[in-house]
């Protein structure tokens, strides 16, 4: 190999590892923070669970100078700053002011009753974790919220089990249902001679550029009138109808390539067409049904629009855990620990399937061809 091409194939590799590591990262801080304490979320960050160097209490206090003013400079002279004067504004001081290499002090309350606090510069970390936060999501799990004054009040969880129910209810069927409709398309489209076969795939490619957006007030009103509207079989069908174009295009391609002598050769021994499609043509497709079945099930598993629209989620029985996500932002937006735990676990089944399906999705990039 050429230098020129080492060089070139050491910018690709640098390039990809970057984006990989920029992907990644928001991904492991959201799953560092689901099992991080309400407490730790709020006043640091998910990177401070690695060894780290960072000012930390010593234990050491400090009275505060005399006869201080908020607008004032405030000059302080003790064991911590080794007998120099060190002079800082009140807001300098309660964020931290820095009297040596590895020393600081910083001011704890008010400017008349507050204390300075030493701090060292120390090599720390955190390995606090808890389940309680997926218990607080997934189980309903009550909380308790410290108040200002002191006070402790007890909070009600969220349990999203119904929702992620409804999620999987949704998404199986909304998977499966295209996968086959499109897979008989795509082998007749291949394989099958009949009047207007061109034509009708020149259509169903050009569905492909018809914006989702546009079908859904005329899908609803068909919906209302066939009382569709807020079941399970509606957005099963609707979900299909959105994803056969794609199927039938993805499918066409790959099963059109699949060797002609197999075909032929069942065609000889006197297989009909729906013989060959079922013993030889999906086995031979697995690949390529385990790649649509990917894009479909992470499509119809994080949409919100057609779900909110086609199921009616306005009712707790039929809401679908994007839905309660994003009434989760809404209602307990500031509460991180539910807000990241919530996230992942709508996450966790999606990796499952792409890790599951990995192997056929590679597969189905690299078959096609028909060995001499």
């Amino acid at each position: 190999m050429s230098a020129a091409k080492r060089r070139a194939q050491f910018i690709v590799n640098a390039v990809l590892l970057l984006i990989v590591v920029v992907w990644t990262i928001p991904t492991l801080g959201l799953f560092i923070s689901s099992f991080r304490p309400r407490e730790e979320i709020r006043s640091s960050g998910w990177w401070t669970v690695f060894p780290h160097r960072a000012f930390a209490p010593t234990g050491a206090t400090f009275p505060i100078p005399p006869d201080q003013t908020r607008d004032a400079p405030i000059t302080v002279n003790n064991e911590a700053t080794n007998g120099r004067d060190v002079t800082a504004s009140f807001s300098e001081w309660q964020a931290g002011v820095q009297v040596d290499a590895d020393t600081r002090l910083i001011w704890r309350g008010n400017l008349r009753t507050g204390t300075l606090v030493q701090q060292e510069l120390q090599w720390i970390y955190s390995l606090n974790f808890t389940f309680e936060n997926y218990e607080e999501v997934m189980a309903g799990r009550n909380y308790q919220l410290r108040r200002a004054d002191g006070s402790v009040m007890t909070v009600q969880g969220e349990n999203m089990i119904g929702a992620f129910l409804n999620s999987v209810t949704v998404t199986i069927p909304a998977t499966v249902i295209p996968i086959l409709i499109a897979a008989f398309a795509a082998y007749g489209f291949a394989w099958m001679s009949f009047p207007g076969r061109r034509l009708l795939f020149i259509l169903v490619v050009a569905l492909l550029v018809v914006p989702l957006q546009i079908a859904l007030v005329p899908i609803l009103r068909d919906y209302t009138a066939l009382q569709l509207n807020g079941t399970y079989m509606g957005i099963w069908l609707a979900h299909t109808g959105f994803g056969l174009p794609l199927a039938v295009y993805l499918l066409y391609n790959y099963i059109s390539n699949l060797p002609k002598e197999i075909l032929e050769s069942a065609f000889i021994d006197g297989a009909s067409h729906f013989t060959i499609f079922f013993r030889l043509v999906l086995p031979l497709s697995v690949p390529a049904l385990a790649s649509f079945a990917i894009f479909q099930f992470l499509w119809v598993w994080n949409d919100y629009l057609v779900a909110l629209i086609f199921l009616g989620i306005t009712s707790a029985e039929r809401q679908v855990l994007t839905y309660r996500i994003a009434s989760l932002v809404g209602s307990r937006g500031s509460e991180w620990h539910l807000l990241t735990s919530a996230a992942f676990v709508s996450m966790i089944v999606p990796l499952i399937v792409f890790f599951g399906l990995q192997r056929y999705f590679v597969r189905g990039l690299m078959a096609g061809s028909v060995k001499g």
